[in-house]
């Protein structure tokens, strides 16, 4: 079985980019493997880098606000590919997601698999609670995530098929 980590992104202070934290807050571990984790890292993107540099999984999935094509609220899951496109900006009070692989590249590891469930936010303004169409989305991204962790905790590798 996969280990998967589910890592809620993003800063509850701006509006819809508490999108992520929301997600994760409200995901039923109990509806999971046991090799599937969920973790709110809000701001902390430099302590996921630290929590990915063990090599502890083989797919992260991250979850955030982030500009996608569509309307406010649209949801899209985006495979990752986890190569460095610069040097990473550290940030101790926020990272968006390829900084956090930037940085976990630049310290010496990376993930196998990377994928990334988003939401078109409406406002990043200073304001607390998601907007109107992100908050009517977050009920069905929870069942999105839950399922997209359950098929990767069950995922088999390419290895796995060619010993089959």
């Amino acid at each position: 079985m996969n280990r998967v980590l589910v890592a809620g992104i993003g800063n509850v202070f701006l509006g819809d980019d508490g999108f992520g934290v929301e997600v994760v807050r409200r995901m039923d571990a109990a509806a999971l493997p046991g090799s599937v984790s969920v973790s709110d890292y809000g701001i902390r993107g430099v302590h996921l880098a630290y929590e990915l540099l063990g090599g502890a999984y083989d797919t992260l999935i991250m979850v955030d606000a982030v500009e996608i094509d569509g309307p406010p609220g649209t949801v899209a899951v985006l495979e990752i590919d986890d190569e460095p496109v610069g040097v990473a900006q550290v940030d101790g009070h926020g990272m968006h997601p390829q900084a956090v692989l930037d940085l976990l590249a630049r310290l010496g590891g990376r993930v196998p698999r990377v994928l990334l469930v988003g939401c078109r936010p409406q406002t990043v303004d200073e304001v607390m609670g998601l907007s109107e169409p992100v908050a009517a989305a977050v009920e069905g991204a929870v069942a999105a995530v839950t399922a997209l962790a359950r098929d990767e905790a069950y995922r088999r590798t390419d290895r796995e098929r060619a010993d089959a």
